[in-house]
Order: C-alpha cells, then sequence, then structure tokens
C-alpha cells in the first residue's frame, strides 16, 4: 500500500519507481521540483521522505480515509494554508500533528527548499495492523490524534521535547535493515506520544493572514528583483500599504529571518552564484549587489559564505 493508493494526487504528482517495500514520486512545476519517497512500514502506515527544491506548489492532495499525520522537518520551510485564510509555519526541528482536515491542498516553500519526514496513519487500516504489530501494543490512533490535534486543528512542538526519541536516526538508517527499524522507530515513537502531556508542551501554530503573507512575499519580491537598491524599512512599509510592525514581524515569521539578516544572505548567495558563473570583477559584483565598498563586500560576503570572494573564486579551478 502506497500513498497513491490512500490518496488523490494531482497530474504534477508522478510515479517514478516502485518495488514492494518503496515507491518514488516526482512533484514538479514551474518553480522547482521535489521528491516523495515512500516506504509501506505496516498496513495503513506510510513513511514519506520529503525533499523539495521548490517555491509553491498545487500538490492537490485529498485523503480518501481519516488520517493522523507526523511532520518533521529536518531543514528549511514550509507553509500550508488553511480554509480559514491563515497560514502556518513549520522550520528545522519542529514536529508537527496534524489530519489534513484544515489545510488546502497546496503548500509552499519560502526558503525553496524542504527537507523532512512524514508519516501518515490511516486510522482504521492503522490501527488493526498495530493490533497485531506487538502484543499487548494498546494505542489508541485516534485518541492520539484527538489528544495532539483537538478538532483537527494542527498542533506543534520542538522535537527535541520528546524524551528518548531521536528522529535524526530516521534519516541515517542502513539501507539494508531501515524498513524493519521503520517499524520499530514507529512503535516507539507512538508509545512516547501516548504517554506525552501535552500542556506546554504542545502548542497552537502562529498564524498569519493570507493576504498579510502575500504582501510580504511581494516586497520579497521587490527587494530581491532590485538587490542594486537599499530601500528602508520605512519606504518599503510606506510602499506597500502595511505597518511597520506588522510588516516586521510578519517577514520574520514567513521567511524565519529579519529583513536585513534575509537580504544580506540572499545578496551573498546571489554573489557566489556570480562568482562561479561569469567572468565579472568582484568590484562589478559587489556593485550589483548594492556594494559601494568592496571591503564592506568582501567583509560579508566572508561572514555568510565562509570564505572572501577571492578566496571563493580562487577555489572554483
Amino acid at each position: 500500500m502506497y500513498i497513491h493508493e490512500k490518496v488523490s494526487l494531482d497530474e504534477n504528482v508522478k510515479l517514478v519507481v516502485e518495488n514492494e517495500n518503496c515507491a518514488v514520486y516526482k512533484v514538479e512545476d514551474a518553480s522547482g521540483e521535489g521528491l516523495m519517497t515512500c516506504y509501506h512500514v505496516f498496513p495503513g502506515i506510510v513513511l514519506l521522505y520529503n525533499d523539495f527544491h521548490i517555491e509553491s506548489f498545487d500538490s492537490q492532495v485529498r485523503p480518501h480515509a481519516d488520517m493522523f499525520c507526523v511532520d518533521h522537518c529536518r531543514e528549511g520551510r514550509i507553509e500550508w494554508e488553511l480554509d480559514n485564510g491563515n497560514c502556518m509555519y513549520q522550520d528545522s526541528g519542529i514536529l508537527q500533528f496534524d489530519t489534513r482536515e484544515k489545510q488546502k491542498p497546496y503548500f509552499n516553500c519560502p526558503l525553496r527548499y524542504y527537507h523532512g519526514i512524514t508519516i501518515n496513519f490511516f486510522i482504521d487500516e492503522a490501527q488493526e495492523s498495530l493490533s497485531t504489530a506487538l502484543d499487548g501494543f494498546a494505542v489508541d490512533l485516534r485518541g492520539l490524534r484527538e489528544k495532539l490535534c483537538p478538532g483537527g486543528w494542527p498542533r506543534a512542538m520542538t522535537a527535541g521535547r520528546i524524551p528518548g526519541f531521536n528522529f535524526e536516526t530516521l534519516y541515517t538508517m542502513n539501507e539494508h535493515i531501515r524498513l524493519n527499524l521503520f517499524r520499530i522507530k514507529i512503535l516507539e515513537l507512538l508509545l512516547y506520544l501516548d504517554v506525552l502531556p501535552t500542556g506546554d508542551e504542545l502548542r497552537k501554530r502562529s498564524y498569519f493572514r493570507k493576504t498579510q503573507v502575500d504582501t510580504i512575499k511581494a516586497i520579497e519580491r521587490f527587494m530581491t528583483a532590485h538587490p542594486e537598491n537599499r530601500y528602508t524599512l520605512e519606504e518599503l512599509s510606506e510602499r506597500f500599504k502595511i505597518s511597520l510592525t506588522s510588516m516586521k514581524r510578519c517577514f520574520k515569521g514567513v521567511y524565519d529571518s529579519s529583513m536585513y539578516t534575509y537580504m544580506r544572505t540572499w545578496r551573498m548567495n546571489a554573489a557566489a552564484v556570480m562568482l562561479r558563473e561569469t567572468n565579472e570583477s568582484i568590484i562589478f559584483i559587489a556593485g550589483e549587489l548594492g556594494y559601494d565598498n568592496a571591503s564592506k563586500f568582501s567583509s560579508a560576503f566572508q561572514d555568510v559564505i565562509g570564505k572572501t570572494p577571492s578566496e571563493y573564486r580562487k577555489n572554483l579551478w
């Protein structure tokens, strides 16, 4: 049983390869592509490795059965839009519990990449298979789902706050014993979640209105389209008709970074591309990215990339 047997997938999701234990799907649109590697762990329980280098993707995932999902983000950031017009975000080290009831069938990657794991429990079939997987295993999946995402609304916590469980092991398993270890680790995870106190450990997601998020993304596109210019926060706030406080707060919420830090990192990564792919001088590249002082540009580049521009270009050859 693989994911395409339990949910309807958009035409942009293609099954690439399938064997007895694993299926690989490719997702693709104009903004990039990604891979979902799917393992059938138990009947009704599917584990997905998600490796996306994409900005947005209309997945049109429509479950055919009641679900409970555990999402772990290893790297990057993912944006989910909810039916109520809000957007929520998951970033590195965060564990999310969800039913997929409240989400619209598409997602965005504000940083243009996302690496993580999703464990899908199709409740009825999974509950039956778990009852035979281990003698005396008595975790109630429906009760667990209601505990961790009451009313169908997603909840989140820091993955490290589940004592004794290390999510990193799920990414580094030896391929020859991977499937059996998945089974052991999922049973272990369910036992930990079953006794997890929900109090302060579990929190509601932070939401931003979709209209506000759209404005922030328009600001990001504007800044990255004109990297040679230095706009003050006040200028951007006035240009895009958003309060300064809301702009700074929402930008941090969407991109997990202040506007200054985001643009500094963006400029240095753009500089690295120009150093690799063109023969333009370092001072010319600095000017194209808004630096009129080569020394300040070199210092910023070294802070972000770890080498001076000259060292970076020299080491390419």
